[in-house]
C-alpha cells in the first residue's frame, strides 16, 4: 500500500483522564467460569480456598481492576441467600438462565474471598428479575454495614467480621431483553430500579449505581429504552449500562474488522441520550457510561445448542478464539478509550472459559487466548489521559459498512511515567501500512519498544498443546527521528508503540 497513515496528537488535547476500571471484566455463574474456571478444589494448583492459582496469576498478568458479579442473565434468577453460610446447607438450585443446576458451593463471600486474592474489586449486580427492592437493600446490608443489624451480623456469623464494602452495585441486568427472567418494559424497569436505588443508597449513601441500558445496539427499543429509564433514575444512579457483541458468522473479515466504528456510533448515541435527559431534568450532573460487557461472541454458538439440560457447570459459550478475533478487540479497546471521558467503566465479557481471554481444563493446564494479549495490553500500557487523534488514513468499503479506515489508532499518555504509548491496529488484510505519528508538543521523544501481534493465519488459535501459536513479539520496526515516530505497520496486525517523552 503506497498511501501512508499519518496521526497527530498534542499533550494538550485530551480526551479525558482513563479510569481504571476502564479495563474491568466479569464472572458469572455460567458454563466454567466459575467452577473449572476460578474455583477448582482437588485441582494440583488450588490453594486452600479451591481458587487456581494459575488462573489468578492470568488475571494479575491482565492487571484486571474490578470484576463484574454473579451475572448476567444468572442474577434475574439468583437469591442471594442460598449462596452464603454453610455450604453443606445451601440449597441446588435449578439455573433457569443457562438450564443447568447451580449448587451455590461457590457463592457471594468466596467471590470477595477471590476478588482479594486476584487483586480486583467487586461490581455486584442485584435481581430486579424474580427478586426486587427488599432483597438489593439487604444485600447491602450484609454485605456493607458493619454490625447491630440481622443482616450484617448474619455476615458476622459466617465468619466476616468486617464489612465487604462493596462500592459498585449493577440494578439487575438486561431487564430490556425477553429471554430475561423477569423482563420488564422501560417504565415498569425505570420504577423498580428507581426504588431499589433509593432503598440501596439509605442503606449505604457512599455506594455507586449502574442503571440497565440496552442489551444491544440491535434492540428494537433502543435508545428510547435509555430516555425512559432514565427519566425515573437519572438523579439516583451514576452510571448507564452498554452491552455489544461482535460475531463473524459470514466470514466476511473486512466487515467484522469494522464494526468498532458501530461501537463508537453506540456509545455516542448513548452519550447524546444521557446529556439530552440532563437538559430536560435542568440538572447538574453528567452521567457517565459502563459499557459492562463486550466482546466478540459466536464460535460456541452450534455447540451450545447441543448442549444436554440439568448439567452442573457443563462446557458453555466456550468460544476458541482466533487472530482476527483479537484485531477486533483492539479496535474495540481503542474505541473505549476514544470515548474515555464518559466510558468511565467496561467489562470484558467475561474472564475465564466462558468467552474469555483465559481458558483452562478441568484438571488440567491454563493459557491465554489470542485476545488475552491486546487486553493486557491496553490495560497495563493504557493508563493516564486519552488524547485526541488527529487521523489521515486511507480507507475501504464493505458490503456493509463504508468509508472504514485501515488505521484505528489512539494514544495514551502517563505523565508519572513520562510515556506515550500509541495502540495502533492495520485493518488491511494483504498489505502493510507505513505510518508517521506527530508528537511535536511532547519534544524529542525515543523509543521504549514496538510489540506487534501477526500471524498469517486469520483464522490461527491458541490451545493448550499450542498455547503460543498467536503471540507477540517485540520486533516491531517503529523508529524515532526527534519527535516523529515512523512505522510500518504489518498486515492484519495489533500494534503497541511506546515511547519516552
Amino acid at each position: 500500500m503506497a498511501e501512508k497513515a499519518k496521526m497527530i496528537v498534542d499533550k494538550d488535547f485530551t480526551i479525558g483522564e482513563i479510569d481504571e476500571r476502564l479495563y474491568g471484566s466479569f464472572i458469572e455463574h455460567l458454563g466454567r467460569a466459575v467452577y473449572g474456571g476460578i474455583y477448582e478444589p482437588g485441582h494440583s494448583d488450588a490453594d486452600e480456598n479451591g481458587f487456581r492459582r494459575d488462573v489468578i496469576e492470568l488475571v494479575n498478568e491482565l492487571q484486571v481492576p474490578i470484576v463484574r458479579y454473579p451475572g448476567g442473565n444468572f442474577v434475574s434468577g439468583y437469591n442471594w441467600e442460598d449462596s452464603v453460610g454453610p455450604k453443606e446447607e445451601r440449597k441446588r438450585r435449578l439455573e433457569l438462565a443457562w438450564r443447568t443446576i447451580e449448587t451455590n458451593e461457590f457463592g457471594f463471600n468466596e467471590f470477595v474471598d477471590w476478588a482479594k486474592k486476584a487483586n480486583t474489586e467487586v461490581m455486584m449486580a442485584v435481581n430486579l428479575g424474580t427478586r426486587g427492592i427488599d432483597a438489593a437493600r439487604n444485600l447491602v446490608e450484609y454485605s456493607n454495614h458493619a454490625s447491630g443489624t440481622y443482616w450484617s451480623d448474619l455476615r458476622r456469623k459466617h465468619g466476616y467480621e468486617q464489612p465487604h464494602n462493596i462500592k459498585t452495585w449493577c440494578l439487575g441486568n438486561e431487564m430490556d431483553g425477553p429471554w430475561q427472567i423477569g423482563h420488564k418494559n422501560a417504565v415498569e424497569y425505570g420504577r423498580t430500579a428507581l426504588e431499589a436505588a433509593k432503598v440501596m443508597k439509605w442503606v449505604d449513601p457512599s455506594i455507586e449505581l449502574v442503571a440497565c441500558g440496552s442489551s444491544s445496539r440491535q434492540m428494537a427499543t433502543f435508545p428510547d429504552w435509555e430516555a425512559t429509564v432514565l427519566d425515573h433514575t437519572y438523579e439516583h444512579v451514576e452510571y448507564l449500562s452498554m452491552h455489544q457483541y461482535y460475531g463473524n458468522a459470514d466470514d466476511d473479515t473486512p466487515t467484522f474488522l469494522a464494526r468498532s466504528l458501530e461501537m463508537d456510533d453506540f456509545i455516542r448515541t448513548l452519550i447524546a441520550t444521557c446529556d439530552y435527559m440532563k437538559a430536560k431534568k435542568r440538572s447538574k450532573k453528567k452521567l457517565s457510561l459502563s459499557f459492562d460487557e463486550w466482546n466478540v461472541w459466536y464460535h460456541s454458538h452450534a455447540a451450545d445448542r447441543k448442549m444436554e439440560p440439568w448439567q452442573i457447570a457443563p462446557p458453555q459459550l466456550e468460544d476458541i478464539y482466533n487472530h482476527e478475533d483479537a484485531l477486533l478487540v483492539g479496535c474495540m479497546l481503542i474505541s473505549l478509550l476514544k470515548h474515555a471521558d464518559r466510558v468511565k467503566m467496561a467489562c470484558l465479557a467475561q474472564l475465564v472459559n466462558v468467552i474469555a481471554p483465559i481458558m483452562t481444563s478441568n484438571g488440567g493446564g491454563s493459557w491465554r487466548q489470542t485476545i488475552f494479549y491486546p487486553f493486557m495490553h491496553a490495560s497495563v500500557y493504557g493508563r493516564g489521559k486519552s488524547l485526541v487523534p488527529l487521523i489521515q488514513s486511507p480507507k475501504y468499503d464493505t458490503k456493509q459498512i463504508t468509508d472504514v479506515p485501515y488505521l484505528e489508532a489512539i494514544a495514551i499518555h502517563n505523565e508519572e511515567q513520562d510515556e506515550v504509548t500509541v495502540f495502533a491496529v492495520n485493518r488491511h488484510l494483504d498489505s502493510s501500512l507505513p505510518l508517521e505519528v506527530d508528537l511535536r508538543s511532547f519534544g524529542a521523544c525515543s523509543l521504549i519498544e514496538h510489540i506487534v501481534l501477526e500471524h498469517d493465519d486469520l483464522k490461527a488459535v491458541n490451545t493448550e498443546q499450542q498455547p503460543d501459536n498467536v503471540k507477540p513479539h517485540p520486533n516491531g520496526n517503529a523508529q524515532v527521528d526527534g519527535f516523529k515516530v515512523q512505522a510500518s505497520l504489518v498486515k492484519a496486525s495489533w500494534n503497541v508503540i511506546r515511547l519516552k517523552v
